[in-house]
């Protein structure tokens, strides 16, 4: 009961900031010209960047709400204790290798490593293939390569910094990070999702209980994509390139100003490397790199959506260790590779 009460909190915090998020908005899309907001430039660009946010994240969303459900019916905890190596690097090196099996952008890669986990999937793997996975696959290469076709060392840098911030990061939650991070939820308290334990259930039961759990999981994921794409529309409406071009013209400040952006853009994996190849004349290739890896890793959708799923105390952990491994690895790739 306790656990069904804060989760009605939560939801109802979260339309709050929905609503009052609706009212700045309007406010501000008024100020200038008041009783013609249908017409204000602002408005449109709003609209133009929610609703390709949603577009562009929802296929995701689905894939990652399916998948999470087939895990959650099919595959019991024994088969995860047998997949995942015990020693902790051969552990992380097999969380890299899923994300080129199960090529996963960042807006699916939450509720589908919430069911690994709870299927006795170790944190410091999860963690790993949460950061992971949604750059080191085969498509997300591919989009990296095509974007810097004449630049191909962008990709491999790409790539590699993913892989070893990653690895350090994963190393590191292994060696720190004790005890289970997930908040507990309503089907948890009512002991929901043990149809993988029973291989014997009718197959029609259990298509039916993935189709309830990928319902149950869409609805509780999207709204965080909703509230997450609202608020960049609202920042990318207000902010213009040019203030971020002007801030960002030291090689030390570059990279933390193209990491922001990546942060505040949440921009698809797949999709994000023409927007950095965009930038190629304006920003150094490390900072750019510094936009292409930390933006799939830690955007401001994701953290919503990791919030949601995980304890507050780990998700500001995670953060940091993101944040202070790939700005040093842009900053060395930037005097090393990319000079």
């Amino acid at each position: 009961m306790a656990v069904t009460k804060k989760t009605n909190k939560s939801n109802a915090n979260l339309f709050a900031l929905l609503f009052l998020l609706g009212i700045v908005s309007l406010y501000v899309f008024t100020y200038e010209s008041p009783g013609s907001v249908l017409s204000s430039p602002k408005l449109q660009v709003f609209k133009t960047v929610f609703i390709s946010m949603i577009i562009e994240a929802m296929p995701f969303i689905l894939i990652g709400v399916f998948v999470s459900a087939l895990l959650q019916v099919y595959v019991s905890e024994q088969m995860i204790r047998k997949m995942i190596p015990r020693h902790p690097v051969l552990g992380i090196l097999t969380a890299s290798v899923l994300g080129i099996i199960f090529p996963i952008c960042e807006c699916g890669m939450v509720p589908a490593i919430r069911k690994l986990i709870r299927k006795g999937m170790p944190v410091h793997v999860a963690t790993t293939f949460i950061l992971v996975g949604p750059i080191l696959n085969p498509v997300v290469f591919w989009s990296t390569w095509t974007a810097f076709r004449n630049r191909p060392e962008m990709a491999f840098s790409r790539m590699g910094l993913a892989f070893l911030c990653a690895l350090l990061i994963g190393l590191i939650v292994y060696r720190f990070a004790k005890g289970n991070p997930l908040r507990q939820t309503a089907s948890d308290l009512h002991g929901h999702g043990h149809e993988a334990d029973h291989p014997h259930t009718h197959a029609s039961n259990k298509v039916v209980s993935v189709m309830g759990h990928a319902i149950e999981e869409f609805f509780e994921m999207g709204k965080y994509l909703l509230f997450g794409a609202c608020l960049v529309a609202i920042l990318i409406t207000f902010i213009s390139q040019e203030s971020l071009v002007s801030l960002g013209q030291g090689t030390w400040s570059s990279n933390f100003i193209m990491m922001g952006l990546g942060f505040l853009l949440s921009l698809c994996s797949t999709s994000d490397a023409f927007v950095a190849q965009s930038f190629m004349t304006t920003f150094s290739k490390g900072s750019l790199i510094a936009f292409l890896v930390f933006g799939p890793m830690l955007n401001l959708k994701g953290l919503l959506m990791m919030l949601a799923v995980f304890k507050t105390k780990f998700v500001v952990l995670l953060s940091l260790l993101v944040f202070v491994f790939v700005y040093a690895g842009s900053i060395i790739l930037e005097f090393t590779v990319l000079k």
